[in-house]
């Protein structure tokens, strides 16, 4: 396990990473505008053989603009939480979602045509959500319950209940999500712990504990006579200019007072 302080550490990819996917899938339908292109053959197309393809290509096509500009905004926010709070497992968790919740789809959905990124929106979510309360950890137990927070109503869209929502490409990224978290349950940052949490700390040989009694009261401890209390003396020479003169001075200063 990585250690605290390097686990959760900013770098380019936790943003560039967000803005290349959400430029790929609006590049995408912007081809399919400008020339007049119909990119849904390429969605998944359950158990078909050439259905298959859209376990890749599904999540960057999108019906229209209010679908895209739907899953825009979770797609910016939950993937910028992934590369930051799980760096080490980001790309591995990311692809493992692509790829189970499309198979996912492909397995359970009706015979139609399923697009978009709403799938590995729904992967992420359930990943975030059920990883943070695995790992025990404050930070992505947090993380935990701000996804619930912005997303907790998306649990209603894994239920048929509308023809023209795929809510089995969401179910199969909410199950794929948490089966990852599952699977990467130990990938999770080591706390740092203090001298007075090691198994093996003991209190009398602690110098700031020494310093309470039984009752919790502070006192001063006397001065250790081990310790050499005589200061050495530096000599210290300067100059200056008065009205006189130039003259000079020499001091012999302990070492204390310096």
């Amino acid at each position: 396990m990585d250690s605290e302080s390097s686990y959760f550490k900013f770098y380019n990819g936790v943003v560039g990473y967000p803005l290349l996917f959400v430029l790929i899938i609006w590049f995408v339908f912007w081809v399919e505008i400008k020339f007049g292109l119909d990119f849904t053959q390429w969605g998944v197309r359950p158990r078909t053989f050439k259905g298959l393809r859209g376990v890749l290509f599904s999540p960057f096509i999108h019906s229209g603009i209010k679908h895209l500009w739907h899953n825009t905004t979770p797609l910016l926010v939950l993937s910028t939480a992934l590369f930051y709070f799980y760096r080490t497992i980001s790309w591995k968790v990311l692809v493992l979602i692509v790829f189970l919740s499309g198979l996912g789809t492909w397995l359970i959905g009706r015979t139609s045509y399923h697009i978009g990124m709403s799938g590995v929106i729904y992967g992420l979510v359930a990943f975030l959500f059920f990883k943070g309360i695995l790992a025990k950890h404050y930070r992505l137990v947090a993380l935990s319950l701000v996804v619930v927070f912005l997303y907790g109503s998306l649990i209603w869209g894994t239920m048929p209940t509308s023809q023209n929502i795929s809510w089995e490409g969401h179910l199969s990224g909410f199950i794929a999500g948490a089966l990852i978290a599952l699977r990467f349950r130990e990938s999770v940052p080591k706390p740092i712990t203090y001298a007075w949490e090691e198994p093996d700390y003991n209190e009398a040989d602690d110098p700031f504990m020494r310093q309470f009694d039984e009752d919790g009261n502070f006192f001063e401890l006397p001065p250790d006579p081990k310790i050499d209390t005589e200061a050495d003396c530096y000599t210290i020479i300067y100059h200056f200019v008065s009205n006189d003169g130039v003259d000079a001075q020499a001091l012999d200063v302990p070492q204390n007072d310096l």
